[in-house]
Parts: structure tokens; C-alpha cells; sequence
């Protein structure tokens, strides 16, 4: 069985995720798209169940035919201010802010969220894998946050960046221990030397 278009058929949905929540460096990235009535896509699913081929195609075809989307950041530093999960919600209301077209209610995926002034939502666990428009932020957040974080690889190529993406990989870890952290990394995730010694 495919994903759904539609929560509430009659109502302008947008669907909400984010990516980078788990990361030890780089922004959480979130992303809120609105998909026309009649939008079809076989191929689009939960991001994580998908190539990285089939991501980028997915993104070129999502910001060609949704109504409306648009991408949040949240950095590292806001990150530590406010956790990740506060930092998560953040982003989403970032990208919802900078949505064409104003969204009737939110589908996000999840099972919490910090409300949107003036707009109702709907928490959906594992709603990337059960409605087409999170499938499609998902695409998007992932696919947005890889391109920063390749970005930042090219700044401190040491921590592989361009294969983990921020993850606590253990080439990752190494290389905090060994060289320390950069301005991208979260400072409230455990990550200073003394404390690494316990995860590796």
C-alpha cells in the first residue's frame, strides 16, 4: 500500500520533519511541504528507507510540483541554548514560517511538537513512512542538511563529515579525540574528551 496524500482532504496540509537530530555537529534541518490535491509518487517514502540517488531525484521533483515548501536551520549554538528537541520544533516553525502558501494544519512527524500560533496539528509516529507530504519534508530535510554538512567537510575534512554527516560514528568520535571539536559541533552532547572515553 502506498503513502497517503491526505490527513484531512479538505484542508491545506503541510507535512513536517526534520533531519540531524542525533548528529554530534552541524544544524538540525527541518522542512514543511504542501503537495497539491492530485500529487502521485510511487517512489517517495520515509528518506532513510531511499538512496541518496533517488533523495536528490525526489528533491527536484518535490519543489517542482508541491504548492509550497521551504526549509528551517537551526545551528549548533541555538541548539545548546534550547536542546534539541525545543531546537527540532524550532526548525519546523522556521520552515513554516517561509511557506508561500499559509497551511490550514500541520502534520508532523512525531509524537510531540510545540504548536504553531494560530495553526492545529496533528503528531504522527512514523509519518514519514504513512503521509506523502512528510515523506517529501524528509526528502527535503535530509537532502538540505547533507549538502551543509559536505560543505563543512570541505572546512575540517578530518571528521569525515562527508560520510557520517554529523553521526556518532566512530571514525567521528576518534577524530574529537585527536583533534578536538570545531564550531559546528553541539557542545551538549557529550562530546569533550573526558566523556568520549566512555563511548568508544
Amino acid at each position: 500500500m502506498g503513502l497517503l496524500l491526505a490527513f484531512d482532504k479538505d484542508k491545506i496540509e503541510a507535512g513536517c520533519d526534520e533531519a540531524g537530530r542525533g548528529c554530534l555537529a552541524g544544524p538540525v534541518v527541518a522542512a514543511a511541504v504542501i503537495l497539491p490535491p492530485k500529487f502521485k509518487n510511487t517512489v517517495l517514502d520515509d528518506s532513510k528507507k531511499l538512496s541518496e540517488k533517488k533523495r536528490y531525484a525526489l528533491r527536484d521533483i518535490i519543489e517542482k510540483e508541491a504548492l509550497a515548501w521551504a526549509v528551517g536551520i537551526v545551528s549548533p549554538e541555538e541548539i545548546d541554548k534550547i536542546n534539541i528537541l525545543n531546537a527540532s520544533f524550532l526548525a519546523m516553525h522556521r520552515a513554516v514560517d517561509q511557506l508561500g502558501v499559509k497551511p490550514e494544519q500541520l502534520l508532523i512527524d512525531g509524537n510531540r511538537f510545540n504548536p504553531y500560533p494560530n495553526t492545529p496539528h496533528h503528531c504522527i509516529i512514523k509519518g514519514d513512512g504513512k503521509y506523502l507530504a512528510i515523506a517529501a519534508a524528509s526528502v527535503l530535510a535530509k537532502t538540505y542538511r547533507d549538502d551543509l554538512m559536505l560543505e563543512m567537510h570541505s572546512e575540517f575534512p578530518v571528521y569525515d563529515w562527508d560520510s557520517n554527516k554529523g553521526y556518532p560514528t566512530k571514525k567521528h568520535r576518534l577524530a574529537i579525540r585527536e583533534f578536538g571539536i570545531t564550531p559546528h559541533h553541539r557542545k551538549t552532547f557529550g562530546i569533550q574528551p573526558d566523556q568520549l572515553c566512555l563511548d568508544l
